[in-house]
C-alpha cells in the first residue's frame, strides 16, 4: 500500500486492550507514522461521524486502520469516505429520504479492518450506520466504495469480550442470516437502475448470498451458546468470528429487512436503558439486541412468502420440522427464536428496554425512513402492520 501516514480509530476502551496495543506495535516496528483517534462512540451519531472526520481531514491521511467493534469500523469508513471528497457536505452520501444519496465517485484511500466483536460483519461490507440525532433514528451511507480494503479476521481479539457484547454480537450474526436468507428475491426488486453506479449496495436474495447466510446460520446454531458461556473456549469464539465475516458476506450483498429497519428506532429513541456489559456513559440499547428482539414478530409476519426457507432456518436452529406444515413456519420460526433468546437470558421483549405502546407511533415513524431495508422484506408492510409488529414484541415470553 505505500502508507506512510496511517490513521488507526478505535475506541476509548479498546485504546487499553491488547488488539491495539498489537497494531500500534506492528506500526512502530515497521516505521510507519500514525496518529490515533480513540474517541470513537459506541453506537455512533451524526456528531461523532463529523469530528471523526475533522480529524481525518486535518491529518491528510494516506491510509486507515480500524481496530474495534461495527461502530468502529464504521465511522472510520466515513471518516476515509468525507476526508477523500472534502468539498462534500455531510448528508450528500447519507441514504435517502434522510440525505441525498449520491453515487460516490471519488477514489477513497486504503481501508484495513480489524474487528474485535463478532457480529456486523462490517469488515466485509459497504455500509456505514448512525444515529441521525435531529430525527432520533438511525440511517447510514450505503456504498461499496466505503468497503474496507482488508479485513483482519483474528479470533484472539475477541477473548476481551464480556458474555453480554457476545451474545449482543452474535445476535446480529443471526438476524444477518435469517434476513437476507428471507429477503426478498433479487429478481423480484424494483424498479432497475437506469444507471449500474445507481445500482443499491443491496440486491435482495440470491443464490450466492443464500449460501454465506445458511453457512454463518449453522455456526451459529452451534457454537453462538458455547461462546456466550465459556470466554475461554476459543474454539467457539473463532468460528463466531469466522460466521460474523460470513453473514456479512450475505447480507452486504443480499441485504437485511424488517428487524433491521425496526431496529434503528429501537436504538435511537432509547431512554433510560443502559446494557450490561458496556462501558458507556450514555443510555444504549446495543446493536444485536435492538435487531432481535423482534425477530418472533417479524418471522411470522414474512413466513407466508416463503415457508420452506423459513421451515429451513428454524431447522437449523433446532426444531422438528418433520411433521410441520407450510403455514406452520412462521409459529414455528418464532418460538424457536424464542426459546434460543430464552436460554441465552435475552431482555423479555420492548418492554424491558423501557417502551410501552404508548412509544408505537414514535417506533413506526423511525421505521419509516428506513426503505433501504424495508423494502426488500419478501411482504410489503403498511403502518398498521408495523404498529402490530412493535406490539407484538413488546413481550417476548
Amino acid at each position: 500500500m505505500g502508507a506512510k501516514n496511517v490513521c488507526l480509530m478505535t475506541d476509548k476502551n479498546l485504546s487499553q486492550l491488547p488488539p491495539v496495543q498489537v497494531v500500534m506495535n506492528s506500526l512502530t516496528k515497521n516505521g510507519i507514522n500514525f496518529k490515533v483517534y480513540a474517541k470513537v462512540r459506541v453506537e455512533p451519531t451524526d456528531t461523532s461521524f463529523m469530528e471523526a472526520i475533522e480529524f481525518a481531514k486535518k491529518g491528510a491521511f494516506d491510509a486507515f486502520v480500524a481496530v474495534g467493534g461495527g461502530s468502529t469500523m464504521d465511522t472510520c469508513k466515513a471518516a476515509n469516505l468525507y476526508s477523500s471528497s472534502p468539498d462534500s457536505e455531510f448528508l450528500d452520501y447519507v441514504n435517502a429520504p434522510i440525505g441525498k444519496g449520491k453515487p460516490v465517485c471519488v477514489p477513497l484511500k486504503p481501508l484495513i479492518a480489524v474487528p474485535t466483536t463478532s457480529g456486523t460483519g462490517s469488515e466485509t461490507t459497504g455500509v456505514a450506520i448512525f444515529d441521525y440525532e435531529r430525527l432520533k433514528v438511525k440511517t447510514g451511507i450505503a456504498s461499496r466504495a466505503i468497503k474496507p480494503t482488508l479485513g483482519l479476521i483474528d479470533p484472539l481479539h475477541t477473548l476481551h469480550m464480556p458474555d453480554r457484547v457476545v451474545a449482543n454480537s452474535g445476535f446480529d450474526v443471526l438476524c444477518h442470516a435469517l434476513e437476507s436468507y428471507t429477503a426478498l428475491p433479487y429478481h423480484q426488486r424494483s424498479p432497475c437502475p437506469s444507471n449500474p453506479i445507481t445500482r443499491p449496495a443491496y440486491q435482495g436474495s440470491n443464490p450466492i448470498s443464500d449460501i454465506w447466510a445458511v453457512h454463518a446460520l449453522k455456526i451459529v446454531a452451534k457454537y453462538l451458546k458455547r461462546a456466550v458461556r465459556n470466554p475461554d473456549d476459543l474454539e467457539a469464539r473463532s468460528n463466531m468470528h469466522l460466521a460474523s465475516a460470513f453473514a456479512g458476506i450475505g447480507f452486504g450483498n443480499a441485504g437485511v429487512h424488517l428487524c433491521h429497519g425496526m431496529s434503528y428506532p429501537i436504538s435511537g429513541l432509547v431512554k433510560t436503558y443502559k446494557a450490561k456489559d458496556y462501558s458507556v456513559d450514555h443510555p444504549l440499547v446495543p446493536h444485536g439486541l435492538s435487531v432481535v428482539l423482534t425477530s418472533p414478530a417479524v418471522f411470522t409476519f414474512t413466513a407466508e412468502m416463503s415457508p420452506e426457507r423459513h421451515l429451513e432456518t428454524a431447522e437449523i436452529l433446532g426444531a422438528d420440522i418433520r411433521t410441520a406444515k407450510n403455514q406452520d413456519a412462521g409459529p414455528i420460526l418464532a418460538d424457536t427464536l424464542r426459546k434460543f433468546l430464552s436460554d441465552l437470558d435475552v431482555d423479555d421483549g420492548l418492554a424491558a428496554l423501557g417502551y410501552s405502546t404508548a412509544d408505537i407511533p414514535a417506533l413506526v415513524r423511525g421505521t419509516l425512513p428506513q426503505e433501504r431495508v424495508t423494502k426488500l422484506a419478501p411482504r410489503p408492510q403498511s403502518e398498521e402492520d408495523l404498529s402490530a409488529l412493535f406490539e407484538a414484541s413488546m413481550k417476548l415470553y
